[in-house]
C-alpha cells in the first residue's frame, strides 16, 4: 500500500514536467506556422487573488476564458495581440513576444464590479427560492423530486453568500421536514442538526426532538426537550415541548413524570385554546393512567377527549371514539366497546362517501394515511372489532354480518392483512357454532389470503428498500455537494496562498495529496453507508421472514386441532391444545430473536416433535439424540430453523408409510467450533410424496420451506457462513426412500 502511494507522489512530483514537455512537443510541430501554446494568470493587482471567467481573446483568432484559478491556456503566433476583458475591469491589451509565462495584474472597477455582482446575487437569490418553494410544493407527492429540487437550491449558494448560513439552514430543515413525512427519522434527525449548526431555530429543535423520539433514542429526546424548556418559548412551543417531555418519559418506562409533563402540557393547551392539543393530551393521559390500573380517572379523561373531538370534525371524533373503544375492550366493557365503535363506523362512513366524490380520492379511507396511530380507522377494522366483541360474549350470530362486512370491505380495498384476520375469525366463529363445513370452507380461504399476503409483503420489503436506497443516494448527493464546496474554497485558498510562496510545485504536491484525502475519505463514507443500508435491509427481510413463519406454523397447528374436535374427540383436543399453549409460549418468546441458545431450540423441537406423535401414534415413533460432548448453551441457532424440516418429513414421508416408521434427530459435534444435525427418516422419500400431492398442491410453493431457505441466505451472509444445509435421499429396500437433512451448525468466533 505505501509502495503505490509513494508511487502516486512521483507521478505528481513529474506530472508539471511532463506536461511541459509536451508543450515543446507541441510548439516544435508547430515550427511550420509559428502557433505556439501560452500559459498565463489573471488577478488582482493588489490582493492577488486570481479572477474566474475572465475572457482571453487573440485578434483575428478564438475566444478562451480563465478558469476557477485564474489560469488560461491559448494558441497564438508571436506578435500576436491578446485582448484581455471583464465587467470588472478595464481592457487590457497585450503582445505576445515569446512563449514566456504571461501575469497579468488588473484594477478592477469598484462601480462595475459591485453592480455585476448585484445582478448575479438577485438572479441566484430568485432561483434560490423558486427552488426552495418547489421543494415544499412536492414534499409530500414525490420525496426524489422534492429533495432533488433542495439540491438546486443548495448550489445557489456560493461562497460569501451574506444570508449563505441562513439559506442552509433552511433548506436543511425542508431536508429534514421531507424525512420526517416520509418516515425516514433518522435522515431527519441529522438534517436538523445541520439546520441547527447553520443558524439556531427553536422550531426546528422541536423538530429534532420529535425526530429522536420517532428512533426511540429517548435519552437524546430528553436532553433536547430539556434544553429547550430553558430557552424563549410561546404558547404552542411550551405545549410541544411539554408534550415532547412526556413521551420520552413513557418511552423510558418513566409513568410518573411522563404523567406529570402531559399535565402540564395540557394546562397550557388549555389556556391558550388550542383544542387539538387537548384532545391529544386528555387522550395520552387516559392511556398511562390505563397502564397505572387508575381506570376511573383514566375514563374520565377519555370522555373528555372523546367529547371535546365530537366538537372538531368527523376525523378526530371517529378516532377518538376508537381509542376509547380500545380502552373498553382491555377492561372486558363489551357492550361499551360497540357502541362506541359503531358511532366511530358511522363517522368514517360519512368520510368515505364524501372521498368518493373528490377528485383526490386515496387509496386507503384512512383518515390521515401518514399517522401511525389512524392506521386502524377504517371501516373494515372497525367492522372487525365490533365481531372481536361480540364473539367475546358468544354472541356468534350478531358477529358473522360484521365479519362478513369487514371482508368484503377490505377486499375492495386490498387490505390483505384486516381481510386475513376477518376470515380467520370468521372460521373460529363458525367452529365455535359448531357449523364445521362453514369454518373449513373460511378457513381454506384464510390460507388462500396468507398466501397473498406473502407475496405483498415481499412487494412491499423490496419497494421499501429501493426507496430507502433512493433517499440514501439522494442524501450521499447533498452532502456530496458540501464536500465538493469546501473542497473548492479550499482549492481556492490554496491556490491563493500559492501566488505568494516560491515553492509553487510544493504547494501543487500538498494539495493533490489533500484531495486524494478527502476523496479517499468521501469514498469511505458511501461505502460504510452502503454496508450500514445493506445491513438494515437485511435485518428488515429477517424480521419479516419471521413474522411469516407464525402464521404458517401456527396455521397448520390449529388444523390438528380442528381434526381433534371433527372426530369429537374432546379429551385429546385438549391434552393437545394444552401442549400447544406450552409450544407457542416459546416461538412467541423467540420470534424477535435472530439466534437463540441450542438448548431452548432443542425444547422447542421436543415440544413439537411430542405434539406430531401424539396425532400420528400409529404411524411413527422417534428419538432425539444429543452428543453429552456438546455444550448446548453455547451454540447459537435461528429459531425455527429445524422445525419445519421434521414438519416435512413427518407429513411429507412418515404418515403415508404403510408401516410404522421411525424419525431419529442427532446432535454430534465434529470439532471445537462445529456441531452436525441430522434429521432423517424412513418414510416414502420425497419422490413419492411428490406423485402423492393433488393438481392444486403441486401449484402452491412451499413458504415453509422457501422461507428457510431466504433465512439460511441471510443469515450467512451477515453472520459469515453460520449454517449449511444439505438434503439426500435415503434407499429404502421395501417401502420407497427416505429423507436426510444435514446441517452444520458453527459457532460464533
Amino acid at each position: 500500500m505505501m509502495n503505490k502511494f509513494y508511487f502516486v507522489l512521483l507521478i505528481m512530483w513529474f506530472l508539471p514536467n511532463v506536461e511541459y514537455a509536451q508543450d515543446n512537443a507541441r510548439i516544435l510541430e508547430n515550427a511550420g506556422n509559428n502557433t505556439i501554446t501560452i500559459r498565463g494568470t489573471v488577478k488582482e493587482d493588489e490582493s492577488l487573488r486570481p479572477l474566474k471567467n475572465v475572457e482571453i481573446r487573440v485578434l483575428g483568432g478564438k475566444t478562451y476564458r480563465t478558469d476557477n484559478l485564474g489560469d488560461f491556456k491559448i494558441q497564438a503566433k508571436i506578435g500576436d495581440q491578446v485582448i484581455i476583458s471583464h465587467d470588472n475591469f478595464n481592457t487590457v491589451y497585450h503582445t505576445i513576444q515569446s512563449r514566456e509565462r504571461i501575469d497579468v495584474k488588473v484594477q478592477e472597477n469598484p462601480e462595475s464590479s459591485s453592480k455585476g455582482s448585484d445582478r448575479k446575487q438577485k438572479k441566484l437569490s430568485a432561483a434560490y427560492g423558486l427552488h426552495l418553494a418547489a421543494a415544499r410544493n412536492s414534499m409530500k407527492k414525490d420525496a426524489a423530486t422534492s429533495i432533488d429540487y433542495v439540491t438546486k437550491a443548495l448550489e445557489t449558494i456560493e461562497d460569501g453568500d451574506t444570508f449563505g448560513d441562513e439559506k442552509k439552514a433552511e433548506l436543511f430543515e425542508t431536508l429534514g421536514d421531507i424525512y420526517a413525512y416520509w418516515k425516514q427519522p433518522d435522515l431527519a434527525e441529522t438534517n436538523y442538526t445541520t439546520s441547527l449548526s447553520n443558524k439556531y431555530n427553536t422550531d426546528v429543535k422541536i423538530k429534532l426532538g420529535n425526530a429522536q423520539l420517532q428512533v426511540k433514542n429517548y435519552d437524546a429526546s430528553l436532553r433536547t426537550f430539556n434544553q429547550l424548556k430553558k430557552t424563549r418559548l410561546n404558547a404552542t412551543q411550551r405545549i410541544y415541548i411539554y408534550r415532547g417531555l412526556g413521551d420520552s418519559y413513557k418511552g423510558k418506562g418513566d409513568n410518573e413524570n411522563a404523567i406529570s409533563n402531559y399535565n402540564i402540557a395540557l394546562s397550557f393547551a388549555q389556556k391558550n385554546n388550542a383544542e387539538d392539543s387537548v384532545i391529544e393530551l386528555n387522550s395520552k393521559l387516559a392511556e398511562m393512567l390505563q397502564i397505572q390500573g387508575n381506570l376511573d380517572d383514566a375514563e374520565e379523561y377519555l370522555g373528555n377527549s372523546v367529547q371535546l373531538a365530537s366538537k372538531r370534525s368527523k376525523k378526530s371524533s371517529a378516532r377518538q371514539r376508537a381509542k376509547a373503544a380500545d380502552f373498553y375492550n382491555k377492561n372486558n366493557s363489551f357492550d361499551k366497546e360497540i357502541q362506541l365503535r359503531k358511532e366511530a363506523l358511522e363517522d368514517i362512513q360519512d368520510i368515505e362517501e364524501k372521498e368518493a366524490f373528490s377528485p383526490a380520492r386515496k387509496d386507503s379511507v384512512a383518515l390521515e394515511s401518514n399517522a401511525t396511530e389512524d392506521r386502524a380507522i377504517t371501516s373494515q377494522v372497525q367492522n372487525y372489532k365490533i365481531a372481536n366483541a361480540f364473539a367475546a360474549q358468544s354472541e356468534y350470530d350478531e358477529a358473522i354480518p360484521y365479519l362478513e362486512e369487514s371482508i368484503k370491505k377490505a377486499a375492495s380495498e386490498n387490505d390483505l392483512v384486516v381481510q386475513k384476520d376477518a376470515t380467520r375469525k370468521l372460521g373460529e366463529v363458525y367452529r365455535e357454532k359448531g357449523e364445521l363445513a362453514k369454518a373449513s370452507e373460511a378457513f381454506e380461504e384464510y390460507e388462500v389470503i396468507i398466501d397473498k399476503l406473502y407475496i405483498q409483503k415481499e412487494q412491499e420489503i423490496s419497494q421499501a428498500t429501493r426507496f430507502n436506497r433512493e433517499l440514501v443516494q439522494k442524501a450521499n448527493r447533498i452532502a456530496t455537494l458540501e464536500k465538493d464546496r469546501e473542497l473548492n474554497e479550499s482549492r481556492y485558498q490554496l491556490a491563493f496562498k500559492s501566488q505568494e510562496l516560491a515553492e509553487q510545485q510544493k504547494v501543487i504536491i500538498y494539495s493533490l495529496i489533500g484531495l486524494s484525502v478527502l476523496l479517499f475519505f468521501a469514498a469511505y463514507l458511501m461505502y460504510r453507508n452502503i454496508k450500514q443500508q445493506r445491513y438494515a435491509n437485511n435485518l428488515l427481510a429477517l424480521k419479516s421472514l419471521r413474522s411469516q413463519m407464525n402464521p404458517h406454523f401456527i396455521f397448520n397447528a390449529l388444523n390438528s386441532v380442528n381434526t381433534f374436535i371433527a372426530t369429537s374427540d374432546e379429551r385429546a383436543a385438549n391434552r393437545y391444545l394444552t401442549d400447544f399453549s406450552l409450544l407457542m409460549r416459546a416461538v412467541l418468546e423467540n420470534s424477535e430473536e435472530d439466534f437463540i441458545p441450542l438448548e431452548k431450540e432443542i425444547e422447542l423441537l421436543e415440544l413439537y416433535v411430542q405434539l406430531e406423535h401424539f396425532r400420528f401414534q400409529d404411524k411413527f415413533e422417534y428419538k432425539i439424540e444429543v452428543d453429552p460432548e456438546i455444550d448446548i448453551k453455547q451454540y447459537m441457532i435461528p429459531p425455527m430453523l429445524l422445525q419445519p424440516y421434521v414438519e416435512n418429513a413427518v407429513w411429507h414421508g412418515l404418515r403415508y408409510k404403510s408401516e410404522k416408521g421411525l424419525l431419529s434427530i442427532d446432535f454430534k459435534k465434529m470439532d471445537n467450533d462445529t456441531i452436525e444435525i441430522i434429521i432423517a427418516d424412513n418414510g416414502i422419500g420425497r419422490e413419492k410424496s411428490m406423485s402423492l400431492k393433488t393438481l392444486n398442491q403441486k401449484k402452491q410453493k412451499s413458504q415453509g420451506m422457501s422461507n428457510i431457505k431466504k433465512r439460511i441466505q441471510i443469515l450467512n451472509t451477515m453472520y459469515k457462513d453460520k449454517v449449511d444445509v444439505f438434503i439426500s435421499d435415503l434407499a429404502q429396500e421395501e417401502d420407497g426412500a427416505g429423507t436426510k437433512v444435514k446441517l452444520l451448525l458453527n459457532k460464533d468466533n
